[in-house]
């Protein structure tokens, strides 16, 4: 069987779990990887078939995705000629996991797009919605990537259509210790504006993964060092406790290590908000940024902020086999 595996290539959280999936495919098959989007600081430790452009979101400096960036940025000529141009009608099975150029390219050629995602999972109606909806994020979100079947993944699941997140086999065998510092890892937010911000509570130690910065830099109690996958996934291990945006990845990460939780959601980031509603329901603190009008529930949290209890099993293989048995035809017997 011959499988085309496509992903996102916006932020790591997409190729984080692919670094996981991937192998389980390879067990049914063989697998071509599409990753589109330049916004991702992970590199694959496999061979990728296309690397395309696609159509990324833009961080910005200032807690939000930069819109105009993002509109700046895409091709839409480039964009139009890579969905054409996919190859989808040679493949037995096209998994995706949010990217648009194959689900495009799927649906213009009539090909059956089967959707692996965390994005799969957010629109159900079994979650609990923002307090404000944003239409325009709404519509982005159901048609960005759109597929034939939905299996998502979520901080909760019911084991059939959706599924607890995936954690990548690194952090399941890290060594867990409970630290002094906080790890950062909050990628809308410049260097200048961390450092300003979390100067203001001066007895923490704050270990921040930056998207801005190419080099280690020290400010007092502030450590700033550049994404690097190994670091970061030691950083959380050994922290008292994780303030990230409202992804997926991250914060089921940090979830599942045991750690304190607080979350900030990117602004123009529908899916950063819905996450954020599905993360305070369980108990996590959410706050709307960074401002000094934020700085009591900080501190709330530094002093009497307690780990969320989850129950996130290695499913991983099972759920790929489960998913490719109901998309695959058996074999006749002879």
């Amino acid at each position: 069987m011959k499988i085309l595996y496509a992903v996102q290539g916006t932020g790591n959280g997409h190729l984080s779990r692919a670094i996981d999936v991937i192998p389980c495919l390879q067990k049914h098959g063989d697998v071509d990887i599409l990753v589109s989007g330049i916004q991702g600081d992970l590199k694959l430790p496999f061979k990728v078939t296309y690397e395309l452009r696609g159509l990324s979101f833009i961080f910005g400096k200032k807690g939000g995705v930069d819109l105009w960036k993002t509109f700046a940025k895409t091709n839409t000529r480039k964009l139009v000629r890579s969905i054409r141009e996919l190859p989808v009608e040679k493949y037995d099975l096209v998994i995706n996991d949010f990217e648009p150029v194959s689900a495009w390219a799927c649906s213009l050629k009539n090909k059956p797009c089967i959707g692996l995602s965390h994005q799969a999972a957010v629109l159900d109606s079994r979650y609990p919605l923002p307090k404000n909806t944003d239409r325009t994020g709404r519509f982005i979100l159901k048609h960005y990537a759109p597929t034939d079947a939905k299996y998502g993944f979520h901080f909760n699941g019911d084991g059939k259509t959706m599924f607890t997140p995936v954690i990548r086999k690194q952090v399941r065998s890290h060594e867990i210790t409970q630290g002094v510092h906080y790890t950062i890892y909050l990628p809308a937010y410049d260097d200048k504006t961390l450092i300003k911000r979390l100067s203001e509570f001066k007895d923490i130690k704050w270990h921040v993964f930056s998207k801005h910065n190419k080099k280690e830099l020290v400010h007092k109690n502030i450590i700033i060092q550049p994404i690097n996958n190994e670091q970061f996934t030691a950083s959380m291990a050994a922290s008292a406790g994780v303030l990230c945006g409202a992804g997926f990845e991250t914060p089921a990460e940090a979830l599942f290590l045991g750690k304190k939780l607080l979350v900030i959601p990117m602004k123009n980031q529908y899916e950063q908000q819905l996450n954020a509603a599905a993360l305070e329901q369980i108990g996590v603190p959410v706050i709307k940024s960074l401002k000094p009008k934020y700085n009591d529930v900080i501190k709330e949290w530094l002093t009497n902020g307690k780990p969320i209890p989850v129950d996130y099993q290695d499913m991983t293989q099972e759920i790929v086999d489960s998913v490719i048995a109901r998309h695959t035809v058996p074999a006749l017997a002879v």
